[in-house]
């Protein structure tokens, strides 16, 4: 179908698109926010629906299984949680759970609407859908009323964490670690699918999505891809670096400027960048692993973000549920070494990540895929109430925890803008 044959506007037409999606308890959309000079290219735009997910995976082994079920041309769309760790390596978690996703979802949509420039397809049970798609009403859009969000991990206990971690790494046990800290509300009722809008316009980013698994909901403004394949090659672009954008156009050259010469942030990329070199190296081909972007910087609505590209040559076989095994959870989320790292973070943290470190994604007919890392995100339970957001930074012994504290913030800036609240 030609967009331009429509009675309303693209913009206004994916906004209902996602309002008549957002009913189905089976539901996940995956938006670029016109990012499209992205290095090797956003996500494209995909709403996928279910009414149910019969013999839904929730573990690699049954991912395995399920992805070698013929789907009729269908995407399978799904959530990788950050505990996916411990079906992985043998690490635990025992801290505060509010969320409650399942460690790994995925569903084959009934209905799915894939948008390229000037069209929209719609496959699968597709009779009546665009009918249904414009009858739907958008919510009156008054903004959401959410009060303070408070921290699971007080500024004091962050800063002191900080001071420990830099003793651990004085120590030996790892040179780089991730440490997050949860800011949330409780008995928060909103609209998820305006409150999504909300933040890709507060924050456009390449890897955007929304999902709803039951009464669970993400609301991702990501600019991170943490694994994509593409015929036999398969590539990861992990974040490490970031900068505050400058008010003006010399400010902000100055800030890029700074980013690309700190040397603090260029080794937290490098050290990632080994890490994943090593990791796509246990499934990639002997010898194909290469770097062709190290330390690219691209402007964000409020940040600069220090990118690079690794690359690798899949070993003939070689499907996603042994990839994830060799990947997950992503190395800019945890530290290095990673193992250690994630048993460290378990002590320094107060509350489960969720979705927040793990991600979002589809796999295609073909065995192509892509998915994000799910950071500058939103999760809410309809259902409790319960709205979290999560932030952090990577920690090095030349960290200031001051600084740390403020990266955070930084971080946090979209969210809070889409969320019309502060941080008590």
């Amino acid at each position: 179908m030609h967009l331009a044959q429509l009675p309303i506007s693209p913009d206004e037409f994916r906004r209902r698109a996602l309002q008549w999606a957002a009913q189905f308890p089976h539901c996940a959309y995956f938006e670029h926010s016109g990012q499209l000079e992205y290095p090797r290219g956003p996500f494209g735009r995909l709403l996928a629906v279910a009414a149910a997910a019969p013999g839904a995976p929730s573990s690699l082994a049954e991912l395995e299984d399920y992805l070698a079920r013929p789907a009729a041309g269908a995407p399978r769309c799904g959530f990788l949680t950050y505990d996916l760790k411990n079906e992985i390596e043998a690490l635990t978690s025992a801290n505060f759970r509010a969320l409650d996703w399942p460690q790994l979802h995925f569903f084959t949509p009934e209905t799915w609407l894939v948008w390229q420039i000037e069209t929209v397809e719609i496959h699968g049970v597709s009779a009546g859908i665009v009918a249904a798609i414009l009858a739907t009403a958008l919510p009156a859009g008054a903004p959401p009323r959410v009060p303070a969000l408070r921290p699971r991990l007080p500024r004091a206990d962050y800063l002191r964490a900080v001071a420990a971690v830099r003793e651990d790494i004085l120590n030996g046990e790892v040179y780089e670690l991730n440490l997050c800290q949860e800011f949330y509300a409780e008995n928060v009722q909103l609209n998820p699918t305006d409150l999504f809008w909300r933040l890709n316009a507060a924050s456009p980013a390449p890897f955007a999505g929304f999902v709803r698994w039951q009464d669970h909901y993400l609301l991702c403004a990501s600019p991170e891809r943490f694994l994509a394949r593409r015929g036999p090659t398969v590539l990861s672009q992990p974040i490490k670096g970031t900068r505050r954008r400058g008010p003006t156009p010399a400010d902000d050259a100055q800030q890029r400027q700074a980013l690309l010469a700190d040397e603090k942030e260029r080794a937290e990329n490098l050290m990632i960048v080994d890490l994943v070199r090593n990791d796509l190296a246990r499934v990639a081909e002997t010898g194909s692993v290469r770097v062709p972007e190290l330390f690219g910087l691209y402007p964000f609505r409020h940040v600069w973000q220090m990118i690079s590209t690794v690359e690798a040559d899949l070993r003939p076989g070689v499907a996603l549920p042994e990839i994830l095994r060799a990947t997950f959870p992503m190395g800019s989320m945890t530290g290095a070494p990673k193992v250690r790292a994630m048993q460290l973070i378990e002590g320094y943290e107060r509350s489960r990540r969720g979705l927040y470190s793990g991600s979002i994604g589809w796999v295609g007919p073909g065995g192509d895929f892509d998915f994000n890392v799910v950071i500058r995100s939103l999760q809410y339970r309809a259902d409790t109430g319960y709205l979290s957001f999560q932030v952090g930074s990577a920690i090095t012994y030349d960290s200031d925890a001051e600084q740390e504290y403020a990266e955070c913030l930084l971080k946090a800036q979209g969210l809070l803008e889409a969320l019309g609240t502060s941080i008590i």
